[in-house]
């Protein structure tokens, strides 16, 4: 069990507790103005150490902007055009706000404040979006054992809505394509084979069966920051698509 002791300051009285960490080694805190918050907080020690929950207060100082970039660093499993993705919701929306903010000092709270604040100017599917960026450097963190649980979790997030999709008949498709002059080859590929653009971008002649009007879907090419970058299709599993006569 630890202490509580009192101590002047030019402020007034303020309270400091020791207690002792799970691997035994003393430490203390200090600046707390009443000795009941300085009981409280002491309290929550034990309990969190009982519980296996606890965490080293030094280790989630680190500021939320110098989290996101080892974050960032650890994210070698993903595409080059996600990490860009990631980079500019990082810089655009997260930074500005969470960079200089302690990872302990992030509060269930303030994150829904800020996700409401976001929903009034941006789309539901990208706030939801920004939010797994956020909320995903905090569980991070929490794997780390630099805190005791994430407090993005539980946040209500906006409602998305589904949106009616309109299909274009053929007379339409052709009407497109004519439109669009040296371009009509591609809009007419596209439109009767579902590949996304990147996936077109990326194909070989080798990967064209004209026997069968089959096309092998393997690969991808799309732009991240600055560069073109090939990888695998976005289901990362090639894919056999027929294709008409055109």
């Amino acid at each position: 069990m630890g202490s509580i002791s009192s101590y002047e300051t030019s402020a007034g009285r303020r309270y400091r507790v020791r207690y002792r960490k799970p691997d035994h080694a003393q430490t203390d805190k200090r600046g707390f103005r009443t000795k009941r918050q300085a009981g409280e907080f002491l309290s929550s020690v034990e309990v969190s150490k009982l519980r296996g929950e606890w965490v080293d207060p030094s280790r989630s100082r680190i500021t939320v902007e110098e989290w996101a970039q080892r974050w960032y660093d650890a994210q070698l499993q993903l595409k080059a055009t996600t990490l860009s993705g990631y980079r500019y919701t990082l810089d655009k929306h997260i930074l500005p706000t969470w960079g200089q903010v302690r990872l302990s000092d992030i509060g269930h709270a303030e994150v829904q404040a800020w996700v409401t604040a976001l929903s009034k100017t941006l789309a539901a599917s990208t706030v939801r979006q920004i939010y797994l960026v956020l909320s995903g450097l905090v569980k991070y963190a929490v794997r780390d054992g630099r805190l005791s649980r994430n407090p993005c979790e539980g946040v209500q997030l906006p409602r998305v809505v589904k949106k009616h999709r309109g299909y274009l008949s053929h007379t339409q498709v052709r009407q497109l394509a004519d439109g669009c002059g040296e371009y009509s080859d591609v809009v007419l590929f596209l439109a009767y084979t579902g590949l996304r653009c990147g996936e077109m971008a990326a194909l070989r002649v080798g990967r064209l069966d004209m026997l069968r009007r089959r096309i092998n879907v393997a690969e991808a090419v799309s732009p991240a920051r600055g560069l073109l970058v090939w990888s695998t299709p976005k289901s990362h599993s090639s894919r056999s698509v027929p294709f008409p006569e055109f």
